[in-house]
């Protein structure tokens, strides 16, 4: 037994010497650098790529066979332009495991590799010849080759990408990879870092990963045990990135199954001008093609910007799933919005089931809490809790939304469904008790500076993409402190035409019916207002509406017209339509008419003076109609009535400028019986002429006209009383002439019958 021992170990000593002897000889004997230029020319003939081997080619043949080279560089296809390169490069093979088919690979070195990979714009690639099979090659079928590799050393290489079609570029900068043994079923250590860059999307990011790696080929089993992702830079329009990942990763590629363990995400940074962080707790998640199931899983984000701080929390105690369908026993979501003035705090939870083959999600039992806080809130804090369900389908792209409970002040119930997730279809019906949006809309400071700054247009283009349906009631309603009930909004919205009809309500002692369309289908939109407004308290309206009480009334108003443009001052100058009204019992603040004639009887002139809000003219009726157009509104119809004057007159009022131009008559009663049924009007007849801005109209009054007139009509009236007393005279002269003559005829036909008869006796 020991001979045999002996003698074996002499003979594999014996081999090994030959061996060795074998292989110094050959590397003293062999330069493989002899051979550049058989090898360059192939690669030519083969190829069609120039290959330059600037540097010198060693070989090493025991106890490893390897190979090093040192400045290598690869041309394009039928081009002298560089394709890649390489600085160094260095591979080493174990002798003995290579003579069983095991690739031992000692130590694989890889040095400033250099390489651009182009897409043309007709599809095609500069790399097409390198991955082309050659025809001529029979196909060979071997067995699995195992390999284990000492370490990889990988530095400072660069790859980049280019799609000429679409202008993309991505590039892999600085790469660099240090490995420990990597063989099947030995954990191996990673360490490896980048740049990534990249125009479409924008990216510019830093990263290292480290780990423990863990593979089996041939089951195609993967784990990466400990892993530490970090990353910092940019990304689309977020900033100051910094994202880190830990955890332990797994993949059963046959069985679809993966799962992560004591998972960790971190991530900040700053969207535009809001600062971001998010934090992310998965104990444990798992996921085949069978179920998926999940533990503790726990979400924290928080956003610091315009909006003021927000801090949300989800949470998913567990999460169990089969082939068919998943259900989470309880989603908690907390969200927390810190402003300078106010705070909101809002709690989620429900239930959440649904079926993972048919895309079907449920939640069945939506509370949703609202708590607000700041000193712009009644009361300076609000509360309220809405319940509900929530139904999505994602294979047929649809969502019902049902909530009904308390929304800030409001009572509400709504109904919302939507369709189609890429040009969504909007379903809605939605009633409110109550709702003063005021109360949540920006208030202009009382003593704020009026500033020049150049009206803006505004840009309805994203109502071309509006695809609403739906009905609004609203019980009590205030918005821009006009105050409503009974409020119905019914909105029909498609490809940029909106249509509001119904637009009903009862307000100031009234109603208000009619409808309202928006046509942001061209560039310019256009908008159509038909409003029928009946008993109406228009004072009340006015002064509530616009801080206007120039005028007071109960009636009628009824408002067509169209306009176009994307400013409010070149919609006011676009206005076409018309407008008529018919109020009672009323007045018009700011000239006392009667008044300002008393006052002007001393005068025989002009009297111009501003308007006094503490006078006004009463007046019992008060009809106009206007014709609107290009912002300008026409009347020639004003009838006023009052117990002292008749008004009426001609004249516009000018929209688009703020002003107004008119000639109002008023003929003054003689008495005051004229409302009676005795009409005594007929007196005198003022010209008064209101014109201005409506900020500061001017009213005058032309006395000396009026005086003029009607001096002009008394001489009239005097003249022809003078013409009547003189005919009326002179008719009775010849009335009492006549009476002379004829007494005269009586008196000589007498004398003559009495003559005659003395004659004859």
């Amino acid at each position: 037994m020991n001979k045999i021992l002996k003698y074996g170990l002499w003979t594999i000593g014996g081999v090994v010497g030959v061996t060795a002897a074998g292989a110094g000889y050959l590397a003293a004997t062999f330069n493989p650098n002899d051979y550049k230029d058989r090898v360059i020319q192939a690669v030519k003939d083969s190829k069609q790529r120039d290959l330059h081997l600037d540097g010198d080619i060693k070989l090493m043949f025991f106890p490893s066979i390897g190979v090093s080279l040192n400045k290598v560089s690869l041309s394009e296809f039928k081009s002298p332009q560089p394709f890649a390169a390489i600085d160094s490069a260095s591979v080493s093979l174990a002798v003995m495991p290579l003579l069983q088919k095991n690739i031992v690979v000692d130590e694989v070195v890889l040095n400033g590799l250099q390489a651009t990979i182009i897409k043309h714009a007709n599809g095609t690639t500069n790399i097409d010849d390198l991955l082309k099979k050659d025809p001529n090659q029979a196909a060979t079928k071997s067995a699995p080759v195992k390999f284990d590799i000492a370490s990889v050393t990988i530095n400072k290489t660069n790859l980049s990408y280019v799609d000429e079609g679409s202008g993309a570029q991505y590039a892999l900068q600085d790469f660099k990879l240090q490995t420990g043994r990597i063989a099947e079923g030995v954990p191996s250590k990673i360490a490896l870092s980048l740049g990534v860059q990249a125009n479409q999307p924008k990216v510019n990011v830093n990263a290292t990963l480290n780990g423990m790696l863990t593979f089996d080929l041939e089951k195609q089993l993967f784990q990466l045990a400990g892993m530490e992702l970090q990353a910092t830079g940019s990304v689309l329009d977020i900033s100051e990135l910094k994202l880190k990942v830990g955890g332990d990763v797994s993949a059963d590629v046959p069985r679809k199954g993966y799962s992560v363990k004591q998972f960790t995400l971190a991530v900040s940074g700053v969207k535009v001008k809001d600062a971001f962080e998010a934090t992310l707790d998965a104990p444990a998640l798992g996921m085949n093609d069978k179920q998926f199931t999940g533990d503790k899983l726990m979400l924290n984000a928080k956003m610091d910007g315009a909006l003021g701080k927000i801090v949300a929390a989800l949470s998913m105690p567990s999460v169990e799933s089969d082939p068919l369908s998943f259900k989470v026993s309880n989603l908690a979501l907390d969200l927390d919005v810190q402003q300078a003035d106010q705070a909101f705090k809002v709690k989620l939870s429900s239930p959440l089931s649904g079926n993972i083959q048919e895309q079907q999600f449920n939640l069945s039992n939506l509370v949703i809490a609202l708590n607000a806080t700041g000193d712009k809130f009644p009361g300076k804090s609000i509360s309220s809790e809405m319940k509900g369900s929530v139904q999505a389908n994602a294979l047929k792209q649809t969502v019902q939304v049902a909530l009904a409970g308390g929304l800030l002040q409001s009572q509400i119930k709504a109904k919302v469904g939507v369709a189609n997730f890429a040009n969504p279809a909007i379903n809605f019906d939605i009633e409110l008790d109550q709702l003063d949006a005021d109360l949540y809309l920006p208030k202009k400071a009382a003593d704020a500076p009026k500033t020049t700054t150049p009206e803006q247009p505004f840009d309805l283009s994203a109502l071309r993409k509006l695809n609403l349906n739906g009905s609004l009631r609203i019980g009590a309603f205030k918005v821009a402190n006009v105050k409503s009930k009974n409020v119905r909004i019914d909105v029909k919205a498609h490809q940029g035409m909106v249509n509001i009809s119904p637009l009903s309500a009862n307000l100031y002692d009234g109603s208000v019916n009619g409808s309202v369309s928006v046509d942001a289908s061209q560039d310019t939109p256009s908008f159509a207002i038909r409003q029928s407004l009946v008993g109406i308290n228009v004072a009340a309206l006015t002064k509530d509406a616009a801080d206007f009480d120039t005028l007071e009334g109960k009636g009628n108003i009824n408002l067509d017209v169209t306009t176009q443009g994307d400013r409010v001052s070149v919609l006011k100058k676009a206005l076409n339509g018309s407008l008529s009204l018919n109020l009672a019992d009323g007045a018009i603040r700011g000239i006392n008419v009667a008044k300002k004639i008393r006052d002007a009887k001393s005068s025989l002139g002009s009297s111009t003076s501003s308007a006094n809000k503490e006078e006004k003219t009463d007046f019992s009726e008060l009809k106009a109609s206007f014709n609107i157009r290009q912002g300008v509104a026409h009347n020639e119809d004003l009838s006023l009535k009052s117990p002292l004057i008749r008004l009426g007159g001609i004249g516009d009022i000018n929209v688009g400028n703020d002003s107004m131009n008119y000639l109002a008559k008023a003929t003054i009663a003689r008495t005051l019986e004229g409302q009676g049924g005795k009409d005594q009007v007929g007196g005198l007849t003022i010209p008064l002429r209101i014109s201005g801005a409506f900020t500061d109209l001017k009213y005058n009054l032309d006395f000396s006209s009026m005086v003029s007139d009607n001096a002009k009509q008394e001489i009239a009236a005097k003249k022809a009383e003078v013409q009547q007393q003189v005919q009326q005279k002179v008719d009775a002269q010849k009335a009492a002439a006549q009476q002379q003559v004829d007494i005269k005829k009586e008196e000589a036909k007498t004398k003559l019958q009495t003559g005659l008869r003395g004659l004859f006796k």
